[in-house]
This record gives structure tokens, sequence and C-alpha cells, in this order.
């Protein structure tokens, strides 16, 4: 079933404790998309300026996804981000963010995606996502994401979106700043008593939990020996949640255990190297390959 995704489209700059890539294609939009294109048909929407390089769209749509949703700004900036990965590889540092066009996107839905039955609203603004998820009237599924800026900067809005959530993803940090418990799986449970039928926390190298009212679980991460670049990782394992939601056409506990794993999956191929350019090698077999070992691996 078509999946409908809404978010940023950035040019990043990473560094690393090895190597530095300028100006390669980013965005919580296109991260999500291009792990999701796997599994279902995609669209896609945000904004750029017109320094946004071509080849990235035909990158995108030689996936399948529809950028018919992708807003050119004449004359204006996209949006780009430029940061530092400590040695670890877990924590980074934002050294430049610049929002340009993003910063009065104005998310108008081509109309055939007005009926897209499931629906993302990936890392922004809740001015943004609540005005997206207002055109999306055919969604039966809608989740969404949020980050540490909007909960400090956004809360009501925040509780506003939450209320009309099916399921909602955040990271750990975020889960904690968000209810003010350093306790996860009450900090989940708490989450979800704001809204969302379903939560899920992401940690990183530690896996995924999820939080719904008859259960609760953790997945473990798939083991990466070699994290190249982190940034993404995230975005793709909703991607990979998502798509293979729209897939299967339902999200019944079973098929949401399932999708939870392939996000994770398609999460561990993503830091395998900068921006796109690992998933940009594997094929649907690769991620069943490694499914396989993922379920070996969680067998006792």
């Amino acid at each position: 079933m078509p999946l409908c995704v809404v978010g940023s489209v950035a040019l990043d700059s990473v560094e690393t404790p090895t190597e530095t890539r300028e100006n390669v294609l980013g965005g919580s939009a296109v991260f999500f998309s291009y792990a999701a294109s796997f599994f279902t048909t995609v669209r896609l929407a945000g904004v750029v300026g017109d320094d946004w390089p071509p080849q990235y769209n035909y990158l995108l749509q030689a996936r399948g996804i529809d950028t018919a949703g992708l807003q050119v700004v004449a004359g204006g900036k996209t949006f780009r981000w430029r940061g530092r990965y400590l040695k670890n590889m877990n924590d980074r540092e934002t050294l430049d963010l610049q929002l340009n066009v993003l910063s009065d996107f104005d998310p108008v839905l081509p109309e055939p995606y007005y009926r897209s039955k499931f629906l993302f609203l990936a890392n922004g603004s809740t001015v943004h996502q609540l005005k997206a998820l207002d055109q999306c009237t055919g969604a039966s599924l809608v989740v969404a994401d949020t980050m540490d800026h909007y909960i400090r900067t956004e809360p009501e809005g925040l509780k506003t979106l939450f209320k009309r959530l099916d399921g909602l993803v955040l990271n750990d940090s975020e889960a904690k700043l968000l209810t003010g418990d350093d306790n996860l799986v009450r900090a989940g449970h708490a989450v979800r008593k704001m809204g969302p039928r379903f939560v899920v926390i992401k940690k990183g190298e530690h896996g995924a939990m999820f939080f719904s009212q008859h259960e609760t679980y953790v997945l473990p991460a798939y083991p990466t020996a070699e994290v190249v670049d982190p940034t993404g990782a995230g975005d793709s394992f909703a991607g990979g949640m998502m798509g293979y939601l729209a897939e299967q056409d339902n999200f019944e506990p079973k098929t949401l255990k399932e999708a939870l794993a392939y996000g994770i999956l398609i999460a561990s191929f993503t830091v395998e190297d900068f921006s796109l350019d690992r998933l940009r090698t594997i094929q649907r077999e690769d991620i069943e390959h490694r499914m396989e070992e993922y379920k070996k691996m969680l067998s006792f």
C-alpha cells in the first residue's frame, strides 16, 4: 500500500574520526523514503532550494519514490546540517545548522498523497506535521517522530499531535525529556498515555523498545562491527518499520514486531557507510539474509 512521508530533505556535511564528507544527501524524509522503498511505494513531501542537485531526485526516483511532493523554492537554499561524531560514534556535535527554506516550509501535498493509507510525519515542527495530517484524510495508520527541540519549544503542539497519532517514534533521551522520567519502561508507558496507541523508543546500538496497552518488549540491535556514519539510522529504522507495515497492509501485533525487526536491520545497513551509500548497494535479498541471521541470534 502507498506510504506517504513528510519531513526534511537536506545536504549534510559529516565529520567522523576517520573521514569527512561534504554536502551529501540527507534529511529525515530522505533516509526514511529510501529505507521504506525496499518494501512499498513511497510518496515523499519536503522542500529544497534551487541549489538542490537534480541527480539526487533521480537517485530517489530510481527506487520508485514519488517526488511530486518535493517543493523547490526559487532563489532559496536547501536545509543544511554539519555535524561531528566523537570517537565512540554514539555522541555527536552539531557544528552548523541552517534551516533555510525549511524554516518557511508550508506542506501542500499533491492530491494523490491524500489517499495514502499509511502516513509518517518525520521529524519537524508540529505546525508542519499537523497541516500534513489534515490533508491526508485517507490515512488509517499515522505515526510520527519528534526531537528534543520541539519537545522544548512546542509542547502544546505536541499535545495536540499526540492525540491524533496511532504511533510515535522517538529516542531514549527524548522519551526521558518528554516525561521527566529516567526509567525507560515508565517513560514509554507515560508517553503512550499522552495519546498514541503505541510508542517505539529507539536506543541506538541497543535496539528498540515497544510499548502498547497490552505489550512491552525489547528487540536488540543487529551486531554491526564497522560503524562508518550513524547519520540517518533512526530515520532508516522508521522507514523500514513503516515500509514493512505498508507492504503487509496491516498493523496487528505480530506484524508490528516483525516491522520493528526490519527497521533495526535497515538501520544496521545504513550505518555501514555515509549517507545512502550502503543502502544503494543492497537488495531485498540482503535484508532477508540478515533477517535469518537475526532470527537465529534471538532463538534459544
